[in-house]
C-alpha cells in the first residue's frame, strides 16, 4: 500500500496540476482540442490562438484549486468545518486574490459570484448558495476533495460535512449529493490497500444512499437526476452531475495520472473542472509519486500550497 502521506501529497497536488493543465483548453469543444497524447501543460505549438485565459502563464490553477486552498486552510486553521470561516475564504478569494496564484483571479462562475454578494451582504454561509435546480454548476464539487483528505469522522459525518460545504455557495441537493458521493468515494481510495475504483465507488453510492435515506428527496435523486448507478459517461460540462460522471470516465479510460487528465481535458468544454475532480482521484489511487515531473517542476504556486499540504500530512498522521 502506498504510504498515506503519498496519497494525500498526491491528491492535493494531484487536483492542483490538472486544474493548471486545463485552464488553457478551457471553452473549446473536443474538437477543437489537440489530439490527446498531445495534451500537455503548455499547449502545443499552433493551438495558442484558441487559448483560454491566453494571459494566465502556464501552470497556473484556476478557481478550482484556489477554493480547494481555502477549504483546506479553513480545515486546519479551525480544526472542523467551519461554514462562515470558509465563506469568509471564498470572498478574500474574490476580493483579494486569497491562495490564487499571483492573486488573480481570471474565472469566476456567475453562480459562485452571486452567492459571494450575498456572504458580503453578512448573509449565514449556509443559506447564499442558490438553490434553484438549475443552479447546479460543479463549483462546489471542484473544491470538495480536502475535506475527504482531512476527515477522520465516521460515514455518517463525512457525509454530512461533505453536502454542508457546498452550500456557500451551492445550494441544491444534487449538488449537495454530488459532493457527498465524491468525497466518500475518494476516501475510501485514500483508506484502501489496493483501490479499484469502481468497486469503490459503489461502496461510497450505498453509504451515500444509506446516511440520506431521511432526507427528503435524496433517495429520488440520487437514483434519478444524479444517475449514481450508472457507468461512466460524460461531456466534460460545468453541470455537476455531468462533470463528476465524466471525471469517472476520465478515471477509467486513462492510463497513470497524465493519462486520466489527458484524457479529461480531451473531453473538452470545462476542461480545468473535469480535470480537477478526476486528477485529484488519480492522484490518491497513484500516489505522489506518480505525478509528471515535467507537469510539476512547471506548477506556480507551490510556495503557498506545500505548506498547507504538510500541515494535511503532519494532521492526518497524529490521527
Amino acid at each position: 500500500m502506498l504510504p498515506l502521506g503519498s496519497r494525500l501529497r498526491g491528491g492535493v497536488l494531484g487536483l492542483l496540476l490538472a486544474d493548471a493543465v486545463g485552464v488553457p483548453y478551457e471553452f473549446n469543444a473536443p474538437e477543437r482540442l489537440p489530439p490527446r497524447d498531445r495534451i500537455e501543460l503548455v499547449p502545443p505549438e499552433g493551438f495558442s490562438f484558441r487559448r483560454a485565459h491566453a494571459r494566465v502563464p502556464p501552470g497556473t490553477w484556476s478557481d478550482d484549486g484556489a477554493q480547494a486552498l481555502c477549504l483546506l486552510d479553513s480545515l486546519l486553521a479551525c480544526g472542523r468545518l467551519d461554514l462562515p470561516d470558509l465563506g469568509g475564504r471564498i470572498v478574500r478569494w474574490l476580493d483579494e486574490g486569497y491562495l490564487a496564484v499571483d492573486a488573480d483571479i481570471f474565472d469566476v462562475g456567475i453562480q459562485t459570484r452571486e452567492a459571494i454578494d450575498a456572504l458580503r451582504a453578512g448573509r449565514p454561509a449556509h443559506t447564499t448558495g442558490p438553490a434553484g435546480e438549475r443552479k447546479n454548476g460543479n463549483g462546489s464539487l471542484m473544491r470538495a476533495l480536502p475535506l475527504a483528505l482531512w476527515h477522520r469522522g465516521s460515514d455518517a459525518e463525512l457525509v454530512h460535512d461533505a453536502m454542508a460545504q457546498g452550500l456557500p455557495t451551492h445550494g441544491h441537493l444534487r449538488s449537495q449529493l454530488c459532493c457527498a458521493l465524491y468525497c466518500v468515494w475518494a476516501r475510501l481510495l485514500l483508506l484502501t490497500e489496493e483501490p479499484d475504483l469502481e468497486d469503490a465507488w459503489s461502496r461510497a453510492v450505498a453509504i451515500v444512499r444509506a446516511e440520506t435515506l431521511e432526507v427528503e428527496g435524496a433517495p429520488a435523486e440520487l437514483m434519478g437526476p444524479l444517475g449514481a448507478d450508472r457507468p461512466p459517461g460524460g461531456q466534460g460540462s460545468g453541470y455537476v452531475v455531468d462533470a463528476l460522471h465524466s471525471a469517472r470516465l476520465a478515471l477509467e479510460e486513462g492510463g497513470g495520472y497524465r493519462g486520466v487528465v489527458q484524457a479529461a481535458i480531451a473531453l473538452g468544454n470545462d476542461t480545468d473542472t473535469t480535470a480537477c475532480i478526476a486528477g485529484g482521484i488519480a492522484g490518491i489511487v497513484h500516489g505522489f509519486e506518480a505525478l509528471p515531473g515535467d507537469w510539476l517542476a512547471q506548477l506556480r504556486g507551490r510556495e503557498f500550497c506545500d505548506p498547507l499540504i504538510e500541515k494535511l500530512v503532519a494532521v492526518r498522521g497524529r490521527a
